[in-house]
């Protein structure tokens, strides 16, 4: 991100949830406000991802990530929970549409602060209210603590969380990863989803190429992609954290379990995954 301008890769990320809609008819995950947030600008952007057939595999992938971190969210606030942080939120809108705000769930957003000065400007924008259960921490990830910025802003650790933490990882160096795993972690009952990208070396030599093309492109527009994970290599860091209930969906599994692929298909291989971890006790 450039100092005084929000975060390229957040304004592409509410693009493709709003083509999601648009294109795939929200077919695995809904969201009427995701158009709405992106202002007068909305038709133009969409168009652009309409025309790049190559778009819809990332456009599927950031619908089934949403898809997979609200239906956990729905399940944490069946237990009890009534806390939600969105860690990187850019234009992330379900503060918008929050099926459990009679519930008393409240959200607090936290990303970096000329993110939150666009996003705010967007709302205005379209006429949207900010919501009275959402609360805005600015927190620049890389020389801010998130334990006191999240406390400065009314969050409760001594309560029940859950954490949506949704294309960040990649773009944070391993020890600010860390340290905001191991701050989750030593929350009581906490739970936190998030994606990450496996390694280079871990792709065919003809697939390798096209994902380092892809981080080639957000490097470009000075968001460089910083942090990879082996799938058991993370699992062995979160549970080692002391997270005990570990899901994670890698993308045959999210074809089977959002576009209908039949359990037996063959395994597509390395890729982005999705993966929900949570505190037993």
């Amino acid at each position: 991100m450039q100092n005084g301008q929000p975060s390229r890769t957040a304004l592409g990320a509410a693009i493709q949830r709003a083509a999601h809609q648009t294109l795939d008819g929200g077919r695995i995950f809904s969201d009427p406000v995701a158009r709405v947030v992106l202002g007068s600008d909305a038709d133009a952007l969409i168009s652009v991802v309409s025309a790049d057939p190559a778009q819809r595999q990332m456009r599927v992938f950031m619908a089934a990530r949403s898809r997979f971190a609200e239906d956990s969210l729905n399940m944490a606030v069946s237990r009890g929970v009534r806390q939600v942080v969105i860690l990187g939120a850019g234009l992330d809108t379900f503060s918008l549409r929050n099926p459990h705000a009679r519930l008393g769930l409240r959200v607090f957003e936290v990303d970096h602060p000329a993110t939150q000065a666009w996003k705010r400007d967007r709302l205005q924008e379209a006429n949207l209210a900010i919501p009275t259960m959402l609360t805005f921490a600015p927190v620049d990830f890389t020389c801010q603590d998130l334990a006191q910025e999240l406390a400065a802003a009314g969050f409760q650790a001594d309560q029940p969380a859950f954490f949506c933490w949704l294309g960040v990882v990649p773009y944070l160096r391993r020890q600010a990863i860390s340290s905001i795993l191991r701050f989750i972690a030593n929350l009581p009952c906490s739970e936190v989803v998030f994606d990450y990208s496996e390694p280079l070396e871990n792709y065919s030599p003809e697939r390798r190429a096209n994902v380092a093309a892809v981080a080639e492109r957000t490097a470009a527009i000075g968001e460089p992609w910083l942090s990879y994970f082996d799938p058991d290599e993370i699992a062995q860091e979160l549970r080692g954290y002391g997270f005990g209930d570990l899901e994670d969906l890698g993308m045959s599994q999210m074809a089977i379990r959002y576009l209908g692929a039949p359990a037996g298909a063959p395994d597509s291989g390395p890729g982005g995954h999705m993966i929900r971890a949570a505190r037993t006790a």
